[in-house]
């Protein structure tokens, strides 16, 4: 068997992924399309709007052969950290011989070589980096200015190019057999609110539920059928209790909240205004910000993130097409367990089964801000 991966979010499920997914195995050869996908919280340290069984349902409906879940603690994470998990997880299992990313520039060699230069960092590149960042300048831009010269700044400035470089920084870094596959995006950027006619972004499409008929342009019939009719959540209020009665000691150990973040934390977690609006800045951008936010309350530290980057963790499957059964056995090859039906997360050991509990306890904070989550775990699409 011939499996390309897919790493996603579907939040939600658009038209522009939906060409991704036939790009894919139309341009891989693949004879199965797996896709690993973020579970109830995603990238951009925001609950996701609609839960992973139905994003995963609508990813098979879609044309993928199966979905498994890209646990919590990296699926919360930063670019880096994000791509280094399901890396990990994906380069498990020996099938996988291609990885298919959208991005804004779909130069494979451009992308490998920047990968390349990337992951063997000079010391005057580190050091113009350590300088642009403590004049103000957020971490991702000063990369962009420090590496200009080695690598065209698009390729560091674009978020999906980001991903899809960090996608190949991790896979050279594991040494994993596996292929990148990059193709071009089409429609609005990642970051663009405004909806287009056909192949608009997931921001977009978020940003504007208002907007039904024009959304429904945007989406594949079964997603439209099953989007909510508004975006509402406590997740702030949640946030900000969860930094009150944590001490700073604890919210420092949570990935990026570094500079002593954790005091401006403490002061906003009792304004009025959101975390977000009390604390992005030119250097701390919203997604860093809601990231920090997101991880205290879930509890997840940077050393376990790291503890999770070296342990053997899990397959925990959340969707698969009812006629592609054989690819369980095909997943079960894997050097990680299988996580299928209910209960099956009991034999998980040490590092693997904290690593589910996160995973557990992101479930119940996510029932409390949609109550209505789809709990019942019916995989076979």
């Amino acid at each position: 068997m011939k499996i390309c991966a897919i790493i996603c979010e579907y939040n939600p499920f658009h038209n522009g992924h939906l060409y991704q997914l036939r790009e894919a195995k139309c341009r891989s050869g693949a004879d199965t399309v797996l896709c690993i996908m973020s579970g109830n919280f995603v990238q951009r340290g925001e609950a996701a709007i609609l839960d992973k069984y139905t994003r995963a349902k609508h990813a098979v409906m879609a044309g993928a052969d199966a979905v498994i879940e890209l646990p919590t603690v990296f699926a919360t994470s930063n670019a880096e950290l994000f791509a280094k998990g399901a890396i990990h997880i994906l380069a498990s299992i020996p099938q996988i011989d291609t990885l298919c990313f959208g991005c804004e520039s779909a130069n494979k060699t451009t992308l490998k070589l920047a990968a390349k230069y990337l992951n063997d960092e000079p010391q005057e590149v580190s050091n113009k980096i350590k300088e642009l960042a403590a004049s103000g300048v957020s971490y991702a831009k000063a990369r962009a200015q420090a590496w200009a010269g080695y690598i065209p700044m698009d390729v560091l400035c674009s978020p999906n190019n980001i991903l899809g470089l960090e996608y190949t920084r991790a896979i050279l870094a594991s040494q994993a057999n596996i292929d990148i596959l990059p193709i071009e995006r089409v429609g609005g950027n990642y970051n663009d609110e405004s909806l287009r006619e056909n192949y608009s972004s997931a921001t977009a499409i978020r940003a504007s539920f208002h907007n039904k008929e024009l959304v429904q342009t945007n989406v594949p019939e079964f997603v439209a059928n099953d989007l909510p009719l508004r975006i509402e959540n406590s997740l702030d209020i949640l946030e900000k209790h969860a930094i009150l009665i944590r001490n700073k000691a604890e919210i420092a150990k949570v990935c990026d909240c570094t500079e002593g973040l954790e005091n401006a934390f403490k002061k906003a977690a009792s304004l009025p205004k959101t975390l977000q609006e009390s604390l992005t800045s030119a250097r701390y951008t919203a997604s860093r910000i809601r990231r920090i936010a997101l991880q205290n309350l879930l509890k997840i530290e940077e050393g376990f993130i790291r503890e999770c980057l070296q342990a053997s963790l899990y397959l925990c499957v959340l969707a698969v097409k009812k006629e592609r059964s054989d690819l369980l056995s095909a997943l079960s090859e894997a050097n990680s367990p299988l996580l299928i039906r209910a209960h099956d997360e009991e034999a998980l050991q040490k590092t693997a089964k904290a690593c589910y509990g996160t995973d557990f306890h992101a479930n119940e904070v996510y029932r409390l801000l949609y109550p209505n989550t789809k709990t019942e775990k019916n995989i076979f699409i």
